[in-house]
């Protein structure tokens, strides 16, 4: 089994992440790229808008600070994906400052995402809290404990409230919490 720091390096930073996104849209490369082509353009729209709005909470900062974390975050995601695109910008925004931040791919090696499955499925965004030396220290993911009592709510009951009624209240409180929920439970994490 490859070793964290094995993914770590073939990871991509927020910039190349992005880039990857752009170009999936403009040159897909196969036909699984062509059919999530509406996905990438609407998590591309809404990693813009985290991005130009979110802001570091004061508090969340000094609780950062008071925890001397000296360690790396890695992130595994795609950008297709609704979760990812609302938290990893957040996880990048605040984290970046004090560590250095990466983004592996999910698809690149499921190896990887097999070892942090969510109820047999590998979903994203998991955040991986590492210490300097890529030991892990915790991880989080897929989504804040509020977008899971969505899920659930779904889930029990998808006659009175639909997949459609889920996606979009998740959403919703994405672009209104603007990552303030995901920082706090990591902070708890580390």
């Amino acid at each position: 089994m490859n070793t964290i720091k094995f993914y770590w390096d073939q990871a991509l930073s927020l910039e190349q992440y992005l880039e990857l996104t752009t170009k999936r849209i403009e040159e897909p490369k196969d036909e699984l790229e062509v059919s999530y082509k509406e996905y990438y353009e609407l998590a591309s729209q809404r990693m813009s808008r985290t991005l130009k709005t979110f802001k570091k909470d004061p508090a969340q900062v000094e609780k950062l600070e008071s925890k001397n974390f000296d360690g790396k975050i890695l992130i595994i995601s795609e950008p297709w994906c609704g979760d990812a695109s609302a938290t990893v910008p957040a996880v990048h925004e605040f984290f970046k400052d004090t560590c250095e931040v990466r983004i592996f791919l999910r698809d690149k090696d499921h190896a990887l995402i097999d070892q942090y499955l969510t109820n047999g499925t590998q979903s994203i965004p998991i955040v991986l809290i590492l210490d300097k030396d890529h030991k892990e220290l915790a991880h989080w993911g897929p989504r804040p404990a509020f977008g899971l009592e969505l899920l659930k709510k779904y889930k029990e009951n998808p006659e009175t409230y639909s997949k459609d009624d889920f996606h979009n209240d998740l959403q919703v409180y994405y672009a209104k919490n603007k990552g303030k929920d995901v920082i706090e439970e990591l902070l708890e994490l580390i």
